[in-house]
């Protein structure tokens, strides 16, 4: 998002567009689908919906001394990770929050977004100057929760027997059939990454830009599919500890995978449309880092990393398969390379600060640093993801056993 300081109109319609979206999400589901928690990694849509709420109340209106009134301990049940701000509910714990009731959070919605069309309007020109790059990262924040409250909730129907849609009117996810992967090469050389200083919006650790040496590589120009992911299976492939990492086969046999998450009885899988058949031409998703790292040796292949993804994608367009599509599940390619769009691919790479990083001072400076460990980088977006949120720069990260996101993986090579 880059928005001109000086058009006040442009900006008070940005965050009613993202803040819209965010209750737009939510109003297919009930209070009972809004309150429960799927498992400790997921936290339930009210939560979601007041925890964005408290993100602008706690770091814009409160110093600014427009908060409004907040519903009864807020502060504590509704702060994520700050430190700096205080004590917490355990995050395993937020599905016990039933206090306060869901109208009482969307009021309190109402009111937050109230005073910040309040604040827009009035700040003056130094203040609001100041508070604009805050006001550009709760907008970034709420999208970042508008993805994890649909892995949230897809979390959550899975778990039903029945496996019920999300919504039932999501547009149709099926593609043409897949053609032959095919590679793309790169020569390599002195690179440079990272997000360029431009006046647009980018996450703290996108930065600062560096230069890093690549040897010649190659990318597949698609995502593995499920039909790919099904002859890994049929050969072995969660069987086989000579194909995984001693934590990833540790992973396999403590939690029994057989099978990506989400998927059920043979050629069957759950996702945000309800129960639907296995498509063999779509990219595989939901699988963790693990897995992916399993294929790619099973494969003769191996994953890229972040350095080399970003290399390929920075040249191109961030178009691709997101939210606005209304599909909320991965297409087959076409003709089309997927960088963008579709499932988050898995890198090589560990999360970690790019040479000469440094968090911001203060409870902000908790956002991404403080979290630089034991994770793997994950590129390119999803059919979740906001509209406009993606980038090649852009540097997602989970834990490598996790899979309940949309996540999937394109394979590479040294040439």
């Amino acid at each position: 998002m880059a928005l001109d300081i000086g058009d006040r109109e442009r900006w008070i319609t940005a965050i009613a567009a993202v803040r819209g979206r965010t209750l737009a999400l939510a109003a297919p589901l009930s209070a009972e689908d809004l309150q429960a928690q799927a498992m400790p990694d997921a936290s339930p849509g009210k939560w979601h919906l007041a925890h964005t709420t408290w993100f602008f109340d706690e770091f814009l209106l409160g110093p600014a001394g427009m908060a409004p009134a907040r519903p009864a301990s807020a502060g504590f049940l509704f702060n994520s990770y700050y430190e700096a701000v205080g004590a917490r509910q355990p995050r395993p714990e937020r599905g016990l929050i039933t206090r306060p009731a869901l109208s009482e959070v969307t009021a309190w919605r109402r009111r937050v977004d109230a005073g910040l069309e309040r604040y827009v309007r009035e700040a003056d020109a130094v203040a609001f100057a100041a508070a604009a790059p805050l006001i550009e990262l709760g907008l970034a924040h709420e999208e970042q929760h508008q993805e994890l409250f649909l892995m949230d909730i897809l979390a959550l129907l899975a778990r039903h027997p029945d496996g019920p849609a999300y919504r039932a009117d999501l547009k149709s996810a099926a593609g043409p059939k897949a053609r032959a992967a095919g590679w793309i090469e790169h020569g390599g050389g002195l690179m440079e990454i990272g997000a360029v200083a431009d006046g647009a919006f980018a996450f703290d650790n996108e930065g600062p830009r560096h230069k890093v040496w690549l040897e010649p590589f190659a990318l597949a120009d698609r995502l593995v599919t499920n039909g790919e992911w099904a002859a890994f299976m049929e050969d072995g492939g969660y069987r086989d500890p000579a194909l995984w990492l001693s934590e990833g086969w540790e992973t396999v046999r403590t939690q029994g995978w057989d099978a990506p998450e989400y998927w059920r009885e043979e050629g069957v899988s759950v996702t945000l449309a309800g129960r639907e058949a296995v498509d063999p031409d779509a990219p595989v998703q939901h699988v963790s880092f693990y897995e992916a790292d399993a294929f790619a040796r099973w494969a003769g292949a191996r994953l890229p990393t972040e350095a080399e993804w970003e290399t390929l994608a920075a040249d191109r367009p961030a178009t691709g398969n997101f939210m606005d599509a209304d599909v909320l599940r991965p297409r087959p390619s076409g003709a089309g390379d997927q960088l963008f769009g579709d499932l988050w691919e898995w890198t090589a790479s560990a999360y970690g600060p790019y040479p000469g990083f440094r968090p911001a001072q203060g409870a902000l400076g908790e956002y991404n640093g403080k979290f630089m460990a034991r994770q793997f980088v994950l590129r390119g977006g999803c059919c979740a993801t906001p509209p406009g949120h993606a980038r090649a720069a852009y540097r997602n990260f989970y834990h490598p056993h996790q899979r309940w996101m949309f996540s999937g993986l394109r394979l590479a090579k040294d040439i």
